[in-house]
């Protein structure tokens, strides 16, 4: 007696015309996420640019001006020395004058210290009002440790031996040229922040109104065939010279199909979460799927979960994620491999984590960066949307979180979920 192996269900192909049509669509969402991410890098360059640019500018105006006012001080150091070295009768009066303004114009604090260390005239030093002559001379001495550490004196040759120093410090002008490029960059980096900001605000804005409008159309174009398919369905049950196993096998069909419409119109609109427990919701839907994959692909369930752990969820949209993920792994495996999903609730963390991992072909680090940018996929069919709806239907509808946990190429992938949990008090 011969027994027959079962027959794995046949799988359903896309015609050539609509992987070629997959393909251009995917092509086209990853050049249009390419440009802009180009565009996006062009600002940051420009940005840059302009930011060293000013800093090595700016640095060269502060370099000319401390010269500048080096040369001042020398100048009041030559004046003071003419004015004690010269004849009495000789008069350097208005010369000196000329040099004292020029110091006070550019504001730059000096301190003349004479042979016995002791300081005398200063210029450009602020002091309180009514201040104490005791004050006053704090000030002085203060003020002047700081100049000795901004700059080495200038001498002032006094003659017979003896000789005075003038210390100083840059002007008030030179201080802030010294820290105007820092603001300025810190300028240019808060505009550029700002300008990322509102880049990423209008590209997701578009690419949701792109997803809304795609998943409405779509939904809106399964409504007739559906209904048509209702139909013949019921005409099939009227008729006694038809197998009702088919009608039964169509209704199936037609019901999945109902669920993925109810799926693309639920993209956009505020979707209704209820308590649900989410190791039986996982559990279920994973038997679910296991019969409608290649029997070669072994599914596995590790609910480390309490068993009267719920959370917030659309059950709908929440299987479709499940389901996107473990697609995507059957296709990494080539239909032949391992996928378990473990549920496990961290300690002292109101979150529940989801691993699904596969013992698939697994990806790059480049690979994984890029998994979720739309039209992106390492399969040669497909429009590669399904991991990017997986993760806005988390992240923007159950406040939660997927991203690739770990992947290793030749050995597999795992995709972690993370979702609010609610709190189970402890009999």
């Amino acid at each position: 007696m011969i027994s027959e192996t079962p027959k794995e269900k046949p799988r359903f192909k896309l015609h050539p015309v609509a992987i070629l049509n997959s393909q251009r669509l995917r092509r086209s969402l990853m050049d249009t996420y390419d440009q802009k991410s180009f565009y996006k890098y062009v600002i940051g360059i420009i940005l840059l640019i302009l930011s060293i640019g000013s800093l090595f500018y700016t640095d060269k105006l502060v370099e000319e001006l401390e010269e500048r006012e080096e040369r001042e001080v020398q100048l009041y150091a030559e004046g003071l020395r003419y004015v004690v070295n010269s004849p009495l009768d000789e008069n350097f009066n208005v010369i000196y004058q000329v040099i004292e303004d020029a110091v006070n114009f550019y504001q730059i604090p000096a301190i003349y210290v004479d042979e016995n260390n002791i300081p005398n005239p200063n210029k450009n030093i602020k002091f309180p009002a009514k201040v104490s002559r005791q004050e006053r001379e704090r000030i002085i001495q203060e003020k002047l440790e700081e100049m000795k550490l901004e700059h080495p004196p200038i001498p002032v040759e006094l003659g017979k031996g003896r000789a005075g120093k003038i210390y100083y410090s840059n002007s008030f002008l030179l201080t802030q040229l010294r820290y105007y490029p820092f603001l300025q960059l810190s300028v240019m980096l808060l505009i550029g922040y700002l300008a990322y900001l509102a880049f990423s605000s209008a590209r997701k804005a578009e690419q949701n109104r792109v997803w809304v409008g795609l998943a409405k159309e779509t939904a809106h174009q399964l409504g007739t065939p559906l209904s048509s398919l209702m139909a013949w369905v019921e005409y099939f049950r009227s008729d006694p010279s038809i197998d009702p196993s088919i009608a039964e096998e169509i209704e199936k069909d037609v019901i999945r199909l109902e669920m993925i419409t109810t799926r693309f119109s639920n993209i956009g609109s505020i979707p209704t979460l209820r308590q649900e427990p989410i190791a039986d919701i996982v559990t279920h839907f994973i038997n679910y799927l296991e019969k409608r994959v290649s029997s070669k692909v072994k599914f596995e369930v590790h609910n480390q979960l309490a068993e009267e752990q719920t959370t917030l969820l659309n059950k709908n949209l929440f299987e479709w994620v499940i389901e996107n993920i473990c697609k995507n792994a059957v296709d990494a495996m080539s239909g032949v491999g391992e996928i378990h999903v473990t549920l496990q609730a961290p300690p002292r963390a109101k979150e529940i984590w989801i691993d699904i991992a596969d013992t698939g072909k697994g990806m790059t680090k480049a690979q994984a960066s890029k998994i979720f940018n739309p039209g992106f996929s390492t399969k040669k069919r497909g429009w590669g949307l399904g991991l990017t709806l997986a993760k806005r239907i988390i992240e923007n509808y159950h406040a939660g979180k997927l991203f690739v946990k770990t992947s290793e190429v030749g050995k597999g992938t795992t995709f972690r979920i993370i979702l609010n949990a609610d709190i189970v008090e402890e009999s």
